[in-house]
């Protein structure tokens, strides 16, 4: 700012003087020319006497003549123009206002130069501010990822067990275990019985007659390490799902198999209601034997997915 200030009073030394100084010296200049002036009005012809003026009227037509009809140049009068007016005088109010100019000027840079710093200033801080509110969003985000791995850390998992009743000869239960490590809030269960050669002729993916899960007629909650039995199947079941001999006969024979699968829908405790539910997808296969039974976890990959 001092560089630029300097500056500004370097160029003004240069600015020429204000009118009334120029003013001033064109008054000296006409004093002095007054005095030549006056010396050229004492310089005028005088007029002849009139004795003396009959004797050119004789020979006016000599002048006429020999000056071409008008009057010689000798006898021009000579004209004298007046002095230009002298100009204002350069008054105390006028260099107070000619100081006060160059006071605003001086001050109006000033100005500029502050407001140009402080611009730049603000500049610097908006971009920090930028940064800081940047660094800000992306401790936030991580902040929530990690808040997010503790969630999914935490949260429930439903895992598919087969178990024999124990009152009851070849007689089986699908048993929904929860192995997470808060509880889950049991939603509804779906599950159909197929019958097919193996398991390559399963549709690719499950399906249902509905996908919406069946509810539940009372809530269930399950905590960490229970189980719930959502589905049972026994020897007796057979005969209801072959409706003819034949069918029965394969089944006997192992040519055709029977396969049970279905889905369990639930969310966990710890997450707002509206968050999306989990779902374990699970497929058993029948073993039918002449005297006994048995009953194990089968099916593709896409029959046993956990979401």
């Amino acid at each position: 700012m001092t560089r630029g200030l300097a500056i500004l009073l370097a160029l003004l030394a240069f600015v020429p003087a204000p009118a009334p100084m120029q003013g001033q010296v064109a008054d000296k200049a006409a004093q002095k020319s007054a005095p030549s002036a006056k010396q050229g009005t004492t310089q005028t012809p005088t007029v002849p006497p009139a004795s003396t003026a009959e004797a050119p009227s004789q020979g006016s037509t000599d002048a006429d003549t020999s000056c071409g009809g008008g009057p010689c140049p000798s006898q021009q009068p000579i004209v004298v123009t007046s002095p230009p007016p002298p100009a204002a005088p350069w008054t105390w109010h006028d260099r107070v206002l000619w100081g006060a100019y160059l006071v605003l000027a001086v001050l109006g840079y000033v100005g500029v130069l502050l407001v140009l710093r402080t611009l730049k200033r603000i500049e610097r801080h908006v971009e920090v501010g930028a940064a800081t509110a940047q660094a800000a969003l992306d401790a936030s985000d991580a902040a929530l990822a990690q808040n997010q791995a503790m969630v999914e850390a935490e949260r429930p998992w439903i895992l598919i067990t087969i178990e024999p009743f124990l009152t009851m000869e070849n007689s089986f239960k699908v048993m929904a275990t929860n192995r997470g490590r808060t509880p889950a809030r049991i939603v509804g269960t779906v599950d159909l019985v197929g019958v097919a050669p193996d398991e390559t002729h399963l549709p690719e993916t499950p399906v249902f007659d509905n996908d919406e899960p069946g509810t539940l007629l009372e809530p269930v909650i399950l905590l960490p390490g229970e189980s719930l039995g959502i589905r049972r199947f026994s020897r007796g079941d057979v005969p209801l799902i072959c409706k003819t001999r034949e069918e029965m006969e394969t089944i006997e024979r192992w040519e055709e198999k029977i396969f049970v699968f279905g889905r369990v829908t639930y969310r966990d405790m710890i997450s707002v209601p509206d968050k999306k539910l989990y779902q374990t997808d699970w497929c058993c296969r029948y073993i039918h034997g002449e005297k006994e039974s048995a009953m194990v976890v089968s099916g593709p990959p896409k029959y046993n997915k956990h979401t």
